[in-house]
């Protein structure tokens, strides 16, 4: 499969561009190849600069969840594009997303809209901090929150798969205030917030973790959390960019029944347009300016491209059983998944899912945490992303990430999937048999 289109644009790329890339992740460094370039995508496939033809697991890092160009997304956008699109003013498109969010999400009784999931987090923060008057923020180890400082420190996502433990141009005034611990552990968490020395503002966690690749809560974990904030006067926020809309209708707090006092989201609200919002409780989003004191602004916020993209796409997620066929689908494709893995590498791999994302870490399991992910051979996962490239199947370029199913994958593009998985997996238990 050649990609010699794709090299020269990188060797362009890096001529004008950091790294050649614009998110560092997509420079596929920790897996040892050069990126493709994209050039179009439908349904649940891309094609690269050079024709070629990839099924797609990586969704746009999760956005698209219908697949790529759903009809109702692309006339929504069309239609919008038509009368303009941007005018630094309210549209009555903003209403209508909010309206879809806030019906879905019962904890978000208000929400304001912004440009990335980096803005939604660092806003809820800000916005926490203003509403107790504390100062302290607790994140936990592997779980990434945007690029914002106060969150660069043990986070997921491509700081952990460049192998960055933090990163330069982050002040120690600013990190001092944010507190890291181990995602999972309750003893940790309790023993952190009934510090009284502390003066913390609030938790943010990704209620499943998606960016030290996929973590699953721990039975009773989220309710601790809640219980304990709840008692002690903490904001609560949850980070649902990855979660929200993929995991059920009502995100994460649906799925496992706990709700956070903020909730942050982007990715599937945009429909696959830039996008973020944070949006919870009405006495709390009542600090924000022009209300309230909190402030935050954004030129391109509630941009009504992306608000008609979402909405559209919130529409057909709304439809009856559309999760139901989601779940079913990954549910049985990761069972056939986790079986080709321990018929050829027996006892060498962990499998995590939750819903519609998951994560094959090559590493004995389980794996609960930060620590345990930081097990995974990330030089197997490169010589597995390059296999799976060479065979037409687009995977995440980095072990600590996710892979997404799709409501466009159909059993036939699954089938072939695991083919591949399977010729891929051989290759790696008996590299020289498998050529």
């Amino acid at each position: 499969m050649g990609i010699e289109r794709s090299k020269e644009l990188f060797a362009k790329a890096c001529q004008h561009i950091p790294g050649g890339v614009n998110s560092p992740v997509r420079a596929c460094k920790s897996v040892g190849c050069e990126p493709i370039f994209i050039e179009r995508a439908a349904g649940a496939r891309v094609y690269d600069a050079d024709g070629n033809e990839y099924l797609d697991f990586v969704c746009s890092w999760g956005p698209m969840i219908l697949g790529h160009n759903h009809p109702a997304v692309v006339a929504a956008i069309r239609e919008t594009l038509e009368a303009g699109t941007s005018f630094g003013a309210p549209t009555s498109k903003e209403i209508e997303l909010a309206e879809l969010v806030t019906g879905a999400l019962p904890s978000v009784e208000k929400v304001r809209f912004v440009s990335s999931g980096t803005e939604a987090t660092m806003s809820a923060v800000r916005l926490a901090r203003g509403f107790t008057g504390r100062s302290k923020v607790v994140k936990f180890d592997g779980c990434y929150h945007g690029h914002a400082d106060s969150f660069l420190i043990k986070a997921g996502s491509g700081v952990i798969t460049l192998g960055i433990p933090g990163s330069p141009g982050v002040p120690e005034d600013i990190v001092r205030n944010t507190l890291s611990i181990p995602y999972n552990d309750v003893d940790t968490l309790e023993k952190t917030l009934r510090d009284p020395k502390l003066d913390i503002a609030c938790v943010i966690v990704e209620p499943a973790a998606g960016n030290m690749g996929v973590v699953p809560p721990a039975p009773g974990f989220l309710e601790a959390l809640r219980q304990l904030t709840s008692e002690l006067g903490i904001v609560l926020i949850f980070d649902e960019v990855i979660t929200g809309f993929r995991l059920a209708l009502g995100g994460a707090q649906e799925y496992y029944g706990v709700r956070p006092d903020l909730t942050c989201l982007g990715k599937i609200i945009g429909g696959g347009l830039p996008v973020g919002a944070y949006g919870g409780k009405k006495e709390i989003m009542d600090h924000i300016a022009p209300d309230g004191p909190v402030y935050q602004a954004g030129t391109l916020s509630g941009n009504p491209l992306a608000m008609a993209a979402g909405a559209a796409t919130l529409r057909e997620l709304s439809r009856p059983g559309f999760y139901q066929e989601l779940e079913t689908k990954a549910a049985d494709f990761a069972a056939q998944l986790a079986q080709l893995a321990e018929r050829h590498l027996p006892g060498q791999t962990t499998l995590n899912r939750v819903a519609s994302m998951m994560t094959t870490f090559f590493t004995p399991g389980p794996v609960t945490d930060y620590v345990s992910a930081m097990r995974a051979d990330t030089d197997r996962y490169a010589a597995h992303y390059r296999n799976m490239r060479s065979q037409g199947v687009w995977l995440a370029p980095a072990q600590f990430e996710a892979a997404f199913i799709s409501a466009a994958q159909t059993e036939a593009d699954l089938a072939l999937a695991l083919e591949k998985t399977e010729w891929s997996f051989k290759n790696l238990a008996n590299p020289e048999k498998s050529r």
